[in-house]
């Protein structure tokens, strides 16, 4: 049953701000590492665990979020997951070595993990059919947003209190979501059917934890050259045929892979593949590109992606609007993937002499674009859902684009890594005296230090070294303008995915899904 007037708002509010916990959480924390490292005494290798173990414990509770919630209740698990996130933030920040902090994420990712996927199954079941759009394009405000606020923040509490303050912030936004909870929420009843699925559950966290570890772990190692890698590897891919073989053999499974026969929703997994591909991969490139490159602070860093984000917001509302008013979401995600080329096309033209200002414009289609993707691939991705089905189905679905983030980043790291060397390789090749314009910069360069007092041999030592700083910043410049590139390459070959999809107008989701 819906939900009407000041209850349905409070309801929004609670579920969107517990979930953007969770979706902030993801990043605010990678700005603070260099400050964690010092005060515990880690080294980088040892402290990229604080990231991995929450993405993997959150990456395997994700397809499980809809059948707890049947098992015990959404109301129930969602309230759990709040207290046990809240908890999980206390004792992160009360840490005092590297594997209590590493040992609490972990707990932290896998209260994450379903608040996510029941906030969105809750608040489909709060609105009216008919607004159903609006109420997805509110959800989507956290999932877009988060990601993209969560560095700007760290890097300000970083900045301005101490690393565990980051971890803090979530204790009174928690209690205050768990009290709304309690209060507002519907109960939902539980559907305790059968046996809890305990191979089912083992299997899939071997699978998704394996494949998860070796994407955030895999460049860092050299990939297959490591030993665990392999293992790592092998264990995915052998548990991952066995847990699918085990769900589709048992009456109950905790994930139910028949709702993969629906062509929409399957089609939908690899599009919301894409779209976390593109959303975390080109936030991962962008902040490297900015303070690695052209020395921008992480503030400025985080100030830029504001105007884009502010665009996301102001949207949303009114592509739920769009949707209601019966537009296809196909041709929404067409221009919204059109546009996240646009973003690319213009960033792969920035130069070591960009300035803030010429990222401007590029961040905000990047935001307009962001808006026009998130919704109608959600929409189309479960518009044939029904019952239970919706909760394994968002589950599934936030899943999927977790996967396709984790596999972007480690993608265009090999890829960064692979096309600096390549690009330094090409430019070397220019750097010697029977090329005409190296030898007019080299001794421009000798000239000047043999002015400021420099002996000519050490002139020529020293403008040896500025020319190999030069070489150094082109290739990574070229570098990152070829990952952007990529990303929006990507974008563009997913279009026709989109048709394949079925056409609906005025879209009602089902409300009844627990």
């Amino acid at each position: 049953m819906a939900e009407h007037g000041l209850k349905k708002w409070v309801i929004t509010i609670t579920v969107i701000t517990a979930s953007l916990l969770e979706l902030i959480d993801t990043t605010i924390v990678n700005v603070s590492l260099p400050q964690i490292m010092g005060n515990l005494g880690a080294t980088l290798e040892d402290v990229a665990w604080i990231t991995t173990g929450y993405a993997v414990a959150n990456v395997i509770i994700l397809p499980m979020s809809g059948w707890l919630g049947s098992q015990f209740g959404r109301k129930n698990y969602f309230l759990t997951s709040i207290i046990v996130f809240t908890i999980a933030s206390f004792l992160c920040g009360n840490s005092n070595t590297l594997e209590e902090l590493i040992a609490f994420r972990i707990l932290q990712g896998l209260a994450g993990g379903g608040l996510i996927s029941t906030a969105q199954a809750i608040l489909l079941e709060t609105w009216p059919k008919d607004q159903v759009g609006t109420a997805t394009a509110l959800f989507g405000l956290g999932a877009v947003v988060g990601p993209t606020v969560g560095p700007t923040i760290g890097g300000y509490i970083t900045d301005h209190l101490a690393w565990p303050w980051i971890f803090y912030v979530n204790i009174p936004v928690g209690i205050l979501a768990a009290y709304f909870t309690y209060t507002f929420v519907k109960s939902t009843p539980k559907e305790n059917k059968g046996a809890v699925d305990w191979w089912g559950i083992l299997l899939l966290a071997l699978s998704v934890g394996s494949l998860q570890t070796v994407l955030e772990k895999g460049e860092g190692d050299d990939w297959f050259a490591a030993t665990y890698i392999v293992v790592l590897s092998a264990v995915a891919f052998i548990s991952f045929l066995l847990f699918i073989w085990r769900e589709t053999s048992i009456d109950h499974p905790v994930v139910n892979f028949k709702i993969l026969r629906h062509r929409s929703f399957s089609i939908g997994m690899f599009t919301s593949f894409i779209l976390g591909f593109g959303l975390y991969g080109s936030m991962f490139v962008f902040p490297v590109f900015c303070q690695n490159l052209l020395g921008f602070s992480a503030q400025q860093t985080g100030e830029l992606l504001f105007p884009g984000g502010l665009v996301t917001i102001a949207m949303m509302p009114f592509i739920g609007k769009m949707l209601q008013k019966g537009i296809p979401a196909q041709f929404m995600a067409t221009v919204g993937m059109f546009l996240f080329y646009v973003f690319s096309h213009m960033l792969s033209k920035s130069t070591l002499a960009s300035g803030t200002e010429q990222f401007f414009w590029p961040l905000v289609i990047r935001g307009a674009g962001m808006a026009l993707l998130f919704v109608p691939l959600t929409t189309l991705a479960i518009q044939d859902l029904k019952g239970a089905e919706m909760g394994q189905g968002t589950g599934l679905n936030n899943m999927s684009r977790q996967l396709g983030g984790s596999f972007g980043i480690a993608a265009l790291t090999t890829f960064i890594h692979v096309r600096q060397s390549y690009h330094r390789t090409t430019l070397v090749e220019h750097v010697n005296n029977s090329n005409p314009a190296f030898i007019e910069r080299f001794n421009g360069m000798v000239h000047t230090f043999v002015a400021k007092g420099y002996t000519f041999l050490d002139a020529q030592k020293v403008a040896m070294k500025a020319m190999d700083g030069t070489v150094t910043k082109q290739s990574l410049l070229l570098t990152y303008t070829d990952a952007y590139w990529v990303v929006g390459i990507i974008m563009l070959c997913c279009i026709p995915l989109l048709y394949l999809q079925k056409f609906k107008k005025n879209v009602a989701m089902p409300v009844d899904a627990h």
